[in-house]
């Protein structure tokens, strides 16, 4: 009993933390939350090379204090907007898809208020065949008519089906993007999203990854906790990455 209570305490530490600090709120009002743009997309009339971004912001009211919402945003070459992939979960709960590709909003914009952080960036020619390969590969995401907040299948869900199914983006998903652990019901054995290390998951609640990019991260209940030795960094839940940023 001694262990399960320090193993609790451990895993919610980190999200009481990030309430603590104003990381998130336990409320808000969607209507009027921020979308501005966040100055981290290069303006297309200026960037005329192929653009591949994924963002991560805050999660919405309290499930910000727990995890980060993910985004893939591109920018074919010489194209004058960006379009944004994303599973978004209210589409669901109004009876659509909650895949959404759209080119309504900025490719950085504020998730209801949070800013977003950029986790990876490819140009030129490698983006352009990203690019091309991108719309088949969210055609196949095998979710496309469910959306659960936890643990999934949800928005990290889908990035981390498009890293794992598009290597050359190199992409380590964020150990506290809730979902991204979700690979099928059962027992499953696949790539990292890094593309470079293993994952073995039951359900997104429980499983193992480890690889020479991300460390070693361990997930119970969807939380994760983790070591990178090589980045001098650990992962903690709700917290996410403490340490030195690693390139991909």
């Amino acid at each position: 009993m001694t262990w399960l209570i320090l193993v609790l305490l451990l895993f919610f530490l980190g999200p009481l933390l990030v309430y603590m600090t104003g990381g998130a709120r336990l409320r808000g009002d969607w209507r009027m939350a921020s979308h501005e743009p966040a100055g981290l997309a290069p303006d297309p009339t200026s960037v005329r090379e192929a653009v591949v971004h994924v963002y991560a912001a805050r999660a919405f009211a309290w499930r910000g204090a727990f995890s980060v919402h993910t985004w893939v945003a591109v920018k074919p070459a010489n194209a004058e907007r960006y379009t944004r992939y994303e599973v978004i979960g209210w589409r669901s709960y109004r009876g659509l898809s909650p895949v959404s590709v759209s080119s309504d909003r900025a490719p950085d914009a504020q998730w209801f208020g949070a800013n977003p952080g950029l986790l990876c960036e490819v140009r030129g020619t490698v983006a352009e065949a990203i690019i091309a390969a991108l719309p088949n590969v969210v055609a196949s995401y095998p979710y496309a008519d469910r959306y659960a907040i936890w643990p999934g299948p949800n928005s990290n869900t889908f990035t981390a089906y498009v890293a794992r199914h598009l290597p050359q983006l190199r992409l380590s998903m964020p150990s506290n993007a809730i979902g991204k652990d979700y690979v099928s019901q059962g027992w499953s054995l696949t790539r990292s999203p890094h593309g470079t290390g293993i994952q073995v998951s039951f359900s997104g609640l429980l499983g193992m990854l480890v690889g020479p990019h991300e460390g070693v991260e361990i997930n119970i209940l969807a939380l994760t906790i983790g070591l990178d030795p090589l980045g001098l960094a650990i992962h903690l839940p709700g917290i996410g990455r403490i340490g030195r940023a690693r390139r991909p």
